[in-house]
């Protein structure tokens, strides 16, 4: 278990709760950071923890976003409500004075929706919210916010189901289904640490017992899973448990985006915990989008999770360049071409997200903030790339006649095409030729930055973003004096134009798909299943005819299935604690 994270300055974690405080008399949840800071985490540590960060009186910035986006989602099924009743009086009546009433109404409404649609997009362009306290300056990434759900009482359908199907007492279950209820409540707003994810991964895998247990191929529970989507905040619900299987999920990832944002990537350590987090991520959203289908809500269609999943393997490809940056010796030729490749290779991975943001089905759907700031993002890495490569020509000693080969072959694979002008050899042994070729490769380093500044103007919400502009502002001066460096007065000769640098990374992303293995998890409802075997052994006629517990028990069969397999043909475990393996399955999907 690793301990709950705090970024700089922020002791008292995302839950507002100092990590160290004290019990309080009276309540077994006060002072449950402890747990986490000095011993293993249980699952009921776990859900005490989370709800810290649920408490209505936490106030950090992460907090009172996600309060926040919960009231823009209220006010946005209000008026959802509202146009979709007027919109049927509309159909209805036949009166043309109604029908004028109704128009203007409906009008105020489409007004109303699209405001709060405008706030809500600005909320989600707050990544400013989610990243590191620190006062180096990196890039900011883009995290997501998590989806809203509406509190749920399942305490009546579960106990019906189970007098329906297990002919038992629903009343005696009352207290597994409240911890059910009571963890559910929970996972609606995890820590942004390692314990929040083991929250959500805790709860996804009792909603497999739970599906295995109550829910037959040709039955419902009868009640309605309410989401809201992450961006748009439009309310879905459906009564299948797919739903809400996805919709968990889909906040394990959105958790491990915050948790990457948040990394202090001047560090060794913060920019490989960043990377592993965004490639979880994309493994998230990846398993999603290719095990589960027909989600009602848009941040769960197929071209939207394809789009984070690349955003989040770009993302990941920044942090490598990052890292090769923090390792890589300054005045090295070799080091220097590795890193103008790594940064050609961002902006291509960049620019694959900005034409997937653009495309029909998304353009509409992306806060405008974030294409932009992948656009930005794709000319900046750009920029960046030529300025490497004319520092590796310039600033790097003239290459001698022994190692002259190594070198040739090295900067043949570094451009796209070749450069004109004289031969291979002669470029990287005059340092005349090398100052030309350089000198070009600033102009266009130069040009490609003026563009990322003016496209990163033409947004509102980034324009406010001070830390990305930093960022630009830096790279440009440092561009301008590099080639006011190395730029002479007796210069006549028409700077050429480079050649774009060849895309190259030593460290390719990885999709991590999630290890819900390694969240051991107990049945709630574990002493059904031990009563339902007794029943058997012993006859009883009751259990015996009924067609949902003639399977074999979940407790006393050979082996666990996997975690996200629907069929009640599955094997199952003989314990009741379980480590759940993780294996592909075919698609899911959402009625």
């Amino acid at each position: 278990m690793v301990p709950a994270e705090g970024g700089p300055g922020d002791a008292a974690g995302d839950g507002g709760f100092p990590l160290l405080r004290p019990p309080e008399s009276g309540s077994v949840r006060k002072g449950v950071h402890l747990l986490c800071a000095w011993g293993p985490l249980t699952a009921t540590g776990r859900r005490q923890i989370s709800e810290q960060g649920c408490d209505p009186f936490a106030q950090t910035q992460r907090s009172k976003l996600q309060h926040r986006r919960a009231r823009i989602n209220q006010q946005i099924n209000k008026e959802m409500r509202m146009r979709a009743g007027a919109e049927n009086l509309f159909k209805a009546t036949s009166n043309h004075k109604v029908k004028e009433t109704v128009a203007l109404e409906l009008s105020y409404v489409n007004s109303n929706l699209q405001l709060l649609k405008e706030e809500l997009e600005e909320l989600n362009s707050s990544v400013d919210v989610y990243q590191n306290d620190s006062e180096s300056i990196s890039v900011p990434m883009i995290p997501l916010g998590l989806k809203e759900t509406k509190e749920m009482d399942l305490m009546t359908p579960l106990k019906d189901l189970i007098c329906e199907h297990y002919g038992e007492d629903g009343i005696s279950f009352e207290k597994e289904i409240k911890e059910l209820m009571e963890l559910r409540q929970a996972m609606r707003t995890p820590s942004r640490n390692e314990a929040g994810l083991e929250l959500l991964m805790e709860y996804y895998n009792q909603l497999y017992f739970l599906d295995n247990r109550f829910f037959p191929p040709n039955k419902n529970l009868g009640v309605f899973f309410h989401w809201y989507d992450s961006l748009t905040g439009v309310p879905s619900h459906q009564r299948a448990l797919a739903f809400e299987k996805g919709s968990v999920l889909f906040n394990i990832g959105a958790l491990h985006t915050q948790i990457g944002a948040r990394q202090d990537r001047t560090t060794l350590q913060g920019i490989d915990r960043a990377i592993d987090a965004f490639q979880k991520a994309a493994g998230a959203f990846n398993y999603l989008k290719e095990n589960f289908s027909n989600a009602p809500s848009l941040d769960m269609s197929t071209a939207s999770l394809n789009m984070l999943v690349r955003l989040m393997i770009a993302q990941v490809q920044e942090c490598v360049f990052e890292k090769v940056t923090l390792t890589s010796a300054q005045n090295d030729f070799f080091t220097q071409l590795q890193i103008a490749q790594e940064a050609a290779r961002v902006e291509e991975v960049y620019s694959l997200v900005h034409q997937t943001m653009t495309q029909a089905h998304v353009k509409d759907y992306v806060p405008f903030s974030w294409a932009t700031m992948v656009h930005v993002k794709s000319e900046h890495f750009k920029a960046l790339s030529h300025y490497y490569a004319a520092v590796a020509l310039c600033d790097c000693p003239s290459v001698s006649v022994a190692d002259l080969p190594e070198h040739e072959k090295a900067f043949v694979q570094f451009h796209v095409t070749m450069p004109e002008g004289p031969s291979l050899h002669l470029v990287l042994q005059d340092q005349e030729e090398r100052r030309k070729l350089g000198k070009a490769h600033l102009k266009k380093a130069i040009m490609r930055h003026e563009e990322a500044m003016r496209i990163h103007s033409l947004c509102k919400i980034l324009r406010k973003m001070d830390i990305l502009q930093e960022v630009l502002s830096f790279a440009h001066k440092r561009s301008l004096s590099k080639y006011s460096e190395i730029d002479h007065e007796e210069d006549f000769f028409e700077t050429g134009d480079a050649p774009d640098i060849h895309p190259k990374t030593n460290q390719r992303p990885e999709i991590k798909s999630p290890n819900f293995s390694q969240v051991k998890v107990t049945d709630i409802f574990h002493r059904l299943a031990d009563r339902r075997s007794v029943a058997m052994s012993s006859g009883g006629a009751l259990l015996k005819n009924n067609k949902e517990n003639s399977r074999k028990s979940l407790m006393n069969s050979k082996s666990a299935s996997t975690l996200l397999a629907w069929s009640k043909k599955s094997k199952r475990s003989k314990s009741s604690t379980y480590s759940l393996p993780f294996t592909t399955v075919g698609d899911e999907s959402m009625y």
